[in-house]
């Protein structure tokens, strides 16, 4: 986790940075993402207690408005669901039913525009995947490319 620049988070009058942490995928995503998952988080901590199921809460609420693309998260065009997982309610999404991929945007993109990305990833066989194949390995390529970056950053 990377800790935010401190300034004024106004909201509640206190220095951000101070006492959170956020993922650093969302540390290298736009102030809006960074705001998103911040305030969720904070509500969800002021429910819930510090812990997973608040950075769940919080993740949950950022993919309604952005997508995760590579190591960082981007605005998507129209605000919603990104996968069938968060379409279910807490108690379905929690017992896992329906699919999640890793924050892309599922609902957001077509087969196509899937293929192109894809393509940008180099990974081979796109043309014979379905969707949901498609997103799953451009979600593992992610996944991988991301801890590479990891483990170079601890290098």
């Amino acid at each position: 986790m990377t800790q935010l620049p401190k300034d004024k988070d106004k909201r509640k009058g206190r220095e951000r940075g101070d006492d959170a942490e956020v993922p650093s995928t969302i540390a290298r995503s736009d102030d809006k993402a960074q705001r998103t998952w911040r305030a969720a988080h904070d509500s969800a901590v002021e429910t819930y207690g510090e812990g997973e199921r608040a950075h769940r809460t919080a993740f949950a609420a950022l993919k309604h408005t952005h997508e995760k693309k590579g190591d960082h998260w981007e605005p998507k065009d129209e605000k919603g669901p990104s996968d069938p997982r968060s379409e279910k309610s807490t108690d379905e999404a929690r017992r896992g039913e329906g699919k999640t991929y890793g924050g892309i945007d599922y609902h957001g993109h077509t087969k196509k525009e899937f293929e192109e990305r894809a393509r940008d990833l180099g990974i081979t066989g796109r043309s014979r995947m379905t969707k949901d194949e498609l997103v799953e390995a451009i979600a593992k390529r992610e996944r991988s490319e991301e801890a590479k970056q990891r483990r170079k950053k601890a290098a």
